[in-house]
């Protein structure tokens, strides 16, 4: 009898989480029904207890609502992890195209000797990968598929559509669409056929298309379905042998770490792709990673650390660009820099210091209103911090009005967050008619 209390529990928790993620997805019941497979009446009779939650109509959710495989979890219960080669990797990738997932856990960030593991298995095969002989895998594929180098150059050309849409209008619905080259460049592999240089660039591809899909989940606060996907970029990027990608995955799961879970283990992100990619990249992309590392430090208040690596990255960055920079790295500035090390500044307590960066970043000309509307509202939610620490309200005020301005068509919960966090620390001065006009009108 406790063993059934127990089953009818889970599945009322299934059903309550499957309306719950339905309702949220925004998509009208006629459409969620077509897309999922099922009938409407269906599917309300599912969530309603008058019909049995299967695997079928879990993994349907999935799917439709990239969860990711929590549904299918929440039935099935957990599945062991795949190896960390070409087979594994396929078959994490087809499981995520189908909404499912491989590797399941509750939602709780991979920490301490569990991502030293995580870091250890990608290491092994992506060291497998540049090791291994030319045309060990070609007896295993068959004819290529017809159009499949234009196929690869298209997804390619709306991958980086996507990465500029994102720095725009924020995470919104940039999920779902980097899910869908995930998937169909994962389909292009697995059909089979691809010469191994086509086949590495699609693994790359789809190591790029998940850490798009996880960094607009984490943009949205959804952070265990971003882990995953995360390291499904880390795989892929494994796989294709990669490093470049996998260090950039690396980056981008840092500053999930810093921000929702230890910075320590972002830290220890960031050094470990810095030595992964020693002798294999170009400046740029390694003051990437010594401008996020100096990030990190500066969660954990190492603020001699923090000086180093500022250093660090901006005298990688005087080395200019490179032919091979990579593309997705259109970002990487020195006002960039100086936003990172005003962010830096602040969270080490020195709000003058903090300001001294945001202006040199402005001094450098950052694009943050064009171009990078939702990372600009964050930086200027913490230069009004800076300007409230030294009791300068109307600076404070000018820099939260500029970040509402970014903010207006942009939809990003991690920049909304900020300008609510400000809003919280600026009402204790309400008394200000300056700060009571924008706290009543913005």
């Amino acid at each position: 009898m406790i063993q059934i209390l127990k089953e009818q529990a889970v599945d009322a928790d299934v059903r309550t989480a499957m309306r719950e993620a339905r309702q949220n997805s925004g998509l009208e019941w006629d459409r969620f029904a077509r897309e999922a497979g099922f009938s409407r009446s269906h599917l309300r009779a599912v969530e309603n207890g008058n019909r049995a939650v299967t695997c079928d109509v879990a993994r349907a959710y999935d799917r439709v609502l990239g969860t990711c495989g929590a549904f299918t979890e929440m039935v099935d219960g957990p599945r062991a992890a795949p190896p960390w080669n070409r087979r594994g990797t396929l078959e994490i990738l087809s499981d995520q195209a189908r909404g499912g997932g491989v590797d399941r856990r509750s939602f709780v960030l991979t920490s301490g000797t569990a991502l030293a593991a995580l870091l250890g298995h990608w290491h092994t095969a992506v060291t497998g990968q540049s090791e291994q002989p030319a045309g060990t895998a070609t007896m295993l594929r068959g004819r290529p598929p017809f159009g499949a180098p234009a196929l690869l150059d298209h997804i390619g050309d709306r991958l980086e559509h996507l990465r500029h849409l994102d720095d725009e209008l924020g995470s919104g619905q940039i999920a779902r669409l980097a899910r869908n080259e995930l998937a169909l460049v994962t389909q292009l592999i697995n059909g089979g056929g691809l010469p191994e240089r086509a086949e590495a660039r699609a693994l790359s591809l789809a190591a790029e298309a998940a850490r798009q899909t996880a960094w607009s989940l984490f943009d949205s606060d959804r952070h265990g379905l971003a882990e995953r996907y995360f390291e499904t970029a880390l795989r892929a990027s494994a796989t294709g042998g990669d490093v470049t990608a996998g260090a950039y995955a690396m980056s981008f799961l840092a500053v999930q770490h810093y921000t929702v879970g230890d910075p320590r283990d972002a830290v220890n992100l960031l050094t470990f792709a810095e030595e992964s990619v020693a002798g294999q990249t170009t400046p740029r992309m390694r003051a990437m990673l010594a401008a996020r590392k100096a990030r990190a430090l500066s969660k954990t208040g190492d603020r001699a650390a923090v000086t180093r690596a500022l250093h660090h990255a901006r005298d990688l960055l005087e080395h200019g660009p490179h032919d091979d920079d990579p593309p997705v790295l259109y970002w990487v500035t020195l006002a960039e820099i100086e936003m990172i090390a005003g962010s830096s500044a602040l969270e080490l307590h020195d709000p003058a210091a903090a300001l001294r960066f945001f202006t040199a970043a402005s001094d450098a000309d950052y694009p943050g209103d064009q171009q990078f509307p939702r990372s600009h509202a964050i930086y200027l939610a913490r230069a009004a911090e800076a300007h409230l620490a030294l009791r300068d309200l109307d600076a404070a005020v000018t820099c939260a009005r500029h970040a509402a301005r970014c903010l207006s068509a942009v939809d990003s919960a991690r920049s909304g967050s900020a300008l609510s966090g400000l809003r919280r620390k600026l009402a204790p001065y309400s008394a200000s008619p300056t700060v009571r006009d924008f706290l009543q009108g913005g």
